[in-house]
This record gives C-alpha cells, sequence and structure tokens, in this order.
C-alpha cells in the first residue's frame, strides 16, 4: 500500500503531508464546481447524469454516503464504493464485499478516473468524487460542498425533498458549527494519527480532547449540534464519531478517553445511527480494514484486530424527554 498521487497523469508513490516540525498538513482538494437546480451554473440538476464514488471507510466520503441515503438519491445518482483497503496504485475497484465496482467505464483505479477527467492532472486521489458522466468531468471531490449539493439541488428527483439538513434559516450556524469541528475533531484524529514528532502529536491530540469535552458538555444542553433538528454538522460529527473506539482510539493513539466514556457523545453517536436507513451505509468491517490493513505506515503487520466490540444500537437515555421529539426537517 502507498498513499501516493498523480504527478502529471502518472501514478508516484511520492506523497506527504507533513511539515517540518513533523505536523500533518492535508493537502486540499482542487475540484470545486457546482450543480445547481436552478441552471444558474452549466451543471444542470439532473436524473441519472451523475455518479458517486466513494469508500465506506473514509469518513469523509461516509458523509457524502449518509446524505446520499437519507435524501433517497439512490435512483437519482449512480454509486461506486471503492475496496476498504488502499493498493499500491491508490483507491482500487474491487468485488470485496460491501464494495460496487465501477459501472460507468470498468475501471480498475480510481486515479484512472481522474486522469479521465484531466489528463495531466497533479495531487492527490481522493474520494468522495461526485462525477458528471455527460461531459466527463469531475464536478466536485470536496466532501462539505458535495453534501451540500446532495441535500438540496436534486429535490425534484428525491425520494425525501422534505428532508433538509442545511435549512436556509440555520446555514450560517451550521457553517460555524462545521468550521468548529473540522480542525480539532474531523482533521484532528489524523493530526495525531499522522504526527512524526511528540510534540506535533501531543499538540493535536489536546486540541482533540478538548473539542470532544465542549461538545459533551453541548450535547448536554441540546440534543443535537444545532438545535432540535439534525443537520449536516451532526453527520459530519457523526463520521468522526463512529470510527472512533474502532481505529482512532488504537491506531491514531486518541486514547485519553473512548466515546463510550462521555455519556453524551456516545448516546448522540448512538441515537443517529439508529436513524432509519443509516446502518446501512455503515460498516465496521470496511472502517476496521481502511485503517489497520491499509495504512501500514502505522500498522506494518497489516493485522486487523478482532476488537472492538461496539453496540451502536445500545439503547441510550438520550431518547428521553428532556429534548424535544426529534425530527428530520426544520419547520
Amino acid at each position: 500500500m502507498a498513499l501516493g498521487q498523480l504527478i502529471d497523469g502518472k501514478w508516484s508513490d511520492e506523497w506527504t503531508e507533513r511539515n517540518d516540525s513533523g505536523e500533518f498538513q492535508r493537502m486540499t482538494t482542487q475540484f470545486r464546481s457546482r450543480v445547481k437546480a436552478d441552471g444558474s451554473t452549466a451543471l444542470v440538476s439532473e436524473p441519472g447524469r451523475y455518479h458517486l464514488y466513494i469508500s465506506l471507510g473514509c469518513p469523509w466520503a461516509h458523509r457524502t454516503a449518509l446524505v446520499w441515503q437519507l435524501k433517497g438519491l439512490q435512483q437519482v445518482i449512480g454509486l461506486s464504493i471503492v475496496d476498504p483497503v488502499i493498493s499500491d496504485q491508490g483507491w482500487r475497484f474491487s468485488n470485496y464485499p460491501g464494495c460496487i465496482p465501477d459501472s460507468n467505464y470498468g475501471l480498475d483505479y480510481l486515479w484512472q478516473l481522474y486522469v479521465k477527467a484531466q489528463p495531466d492532472y497533479s495531487g492527490r486521489v481522493t474520494v468522495p468524487v461526485l462525477w458528471d458522466k455527460k461531459t466527463k468531468a469531475i464536478v466536485n471531490n470536496e466532501s462539505r460542498q458535495i453534501i451540500q449539493m446532495l441535500n438540496s439541488e436534486f429535490d425534484t428527483w428525491a425520494a425525501h425533498p422534505e428532508v433538509d439538513f442545511y435549512p436556509e434559516a440555520l446555514r450560517s450556524r451550521i457553517d460555524q458549527t462545521l468550521d468548529a469541528i473540522y480542525d480539532p475533531i474531523n482533521n484532528g484524529v489524523y493530526k495525531a494519527g499522522f504526527a512524526s514528532s511528540q510534540s506535533a502529536y501531543d499538540q493535536a491530540v489536546a486540541a482533540l480532547f478538548n473539542a470532544l469535552d465542549r461538545q459533551e458538555q453541548a450535547l448536554g444542553q441540546s440534543r443535537y449540534l444545532c438545535g432540535d433538528n439534525i443537520t449536516l454538522a451532526d453527520w459530519c460529527l457523526f463520521t468522526t464519531l463512529f470510527r472512533f473506539d474502532l481505529a482512532y482510539y488504537g491506531l491514531f493513539k486518541c486514547n485519553l478517553k473512548r466515546l463510550v466514556d462521555y455519556p453524551n457523545l456516545w448516546a448522540y453517536c448512538c441515537d443517529l445511527y439508529q436513524w432509519p436507513g443509516v446502518s446501512q451505509v455503515c460498516s465496521t468491517d470496511h472502517i476496521k480494514r481502511i485503517y489497520y490493513a491499509g495504512l501500514l505506515e502505522l500498522n506494518p503487520s497489516g493485522i486487523v484486530p478482532t476488537g472492538p466490540v461496539v453496540d451502536f444500537r445500545e439503547s441510550t437515555t438520550r431518547r428521553a424527554s428532556q429534548f424535544s421529539q426529534r425530527q428530520l426537517s426544520v419547520t
């Protein structure tokens, strides 16, 4: 396995996202076009035109799968799921259980899709990817922007257009919350796991658990991050929490506390997991394989641990009347 990249359209094992101090610095995504239902961009919203490439193990891709699933876009936007283990040529398509091979071009590796879109592309080959079959182009590979599009731009054909995770009245608050959890939590686990110096690791872990402590306190007062209703911010936090005890606590050495040691965060995670449809796009197997079998830099043996046993179907007191009745959309 190699966390490589494309250089002028050619695959290379060369890769680094660390600075001279050993701090992990995530490369920015490069494709940022938008699909608009109102026709204000060249990318018109229509059924059957777009395709979503994801990994069920990757938290950034997982958030797009959740919105795709809960909005009911299965008949509107196609889906491919890569193998959970990154190969020596990056993400690959396979028939491993839970995967969906590339139905558009029969590709073997995701980098081939990037080169199809841009033959001289240089940069990381990441998931998720929203692909335009009509123009054979990558629309977007930034998860936060993709989930915004999936939330509202395909409502004409969505099975659940009434579901709104990014309501106009809450957008400013949702954006602020997403900003607040991104660096210390969503990206913070990676800053700890991929740190190559003690100081970089110590700094990342301290920021991570300080942020988790803040969210633990906040979720003792509010059912969800932005009030009584689930928003995009919740699904973005959920994908990190869902992986916490499975991978980040052990492999990434984020081990000051387990998620189950946080009463509110643990109950909140279980609450979200138990929403109808969510478990269908959650795979503990893919998650453990992507990290333990796929990141040989951190786990040279490639051995995937049997545990921990984490029961996300556990009943929690969070469902009691201390919070408003759950609902999916702002009324």
